[in-house]
């Protein structure tokens, strides 16, 4: 069974912004195979569904970025999900928009949902699935900039990366890790 999390942060508002591309990741997966999120849950919305003969919980915390890791950690202990079967799409802003990264482990680069997640799950071993949004040019901006909508140049290469991110996302539970990562681990410019 794997635990397919998407960050992002609830509400309208926030919808189409860059902190949000996790969201997107779960509705297309959900949307490619005719699945609704909509389950109340664990802070959270999410289903159980079986996909390519994978049991799958897609899962979209509501608990605000900062709260995810209490969302994740509820729906890792009811399940009893191994964390290295978790599986974490989320904006990078360490990464140029239009290129992605399938990572497992490591440190949280600063990303707030992903240190909640490693603080309530007690370690870092889960697989990300990092989506470029790319940096502003100056650190004061950084809040202003993940929770601001993206530029209408940038919404086709968006959709692009969203598409692919979920295209990693499967690759990983149908074939493994590595192959994932040697086939998405590449710049792509969309």
């Amino acid at each position: 069974m794997f635990l397919i999390v998407g960050l992002g942060n609830p509400g309208k508002k926030y919808s189409l912004s860059r902190h949000n591309i996790g969201f997107m990741v779960i509705d297309e997966i959900a949307k490619r195979h005719e699945i609704e999120v909509k389950k109340k849950g664990f802070d959270s919305l999410y289903c159980e569904s079986i996909i390519d003969q994978k049991k799958v919980i897609l899962q979209k915390p509501q608990t605000f970025m900062n709260a995810s890791g209490r969302a994740v950690h509820a729906a890792v202990n009811f399940y009893k999900i191994s964390t290295n079967d978790v599986l974490v799409s989320h904006d990078e802003i360490d990464l140029p928009t239009g290129t992605m990264q399938v990572k497992f482990g490591g440190g949280s680069a600063g990303h707030k949902g992903i240190d909640s997640i490693i603080r309530y799950l007690g370690g870092s071993d889960f697989i990300r699935i990092r989506i470029g949004v790319g940096k502003p040019a100056r650190k004061p901006e950084m809040v202003e900039h993940v929770l601001s909508e993206f530029e209408q140049g940038e919404i086709k290469i968006i959709k692009g990366m969203v598409e692919k991110a979920a295209d990693a996302v499967m690759e990983t539970i149908l074939n493994g890790l590595e192959p994932a990562m040697n086939k998405f681990n590449r710049k792509t410019e969309i």
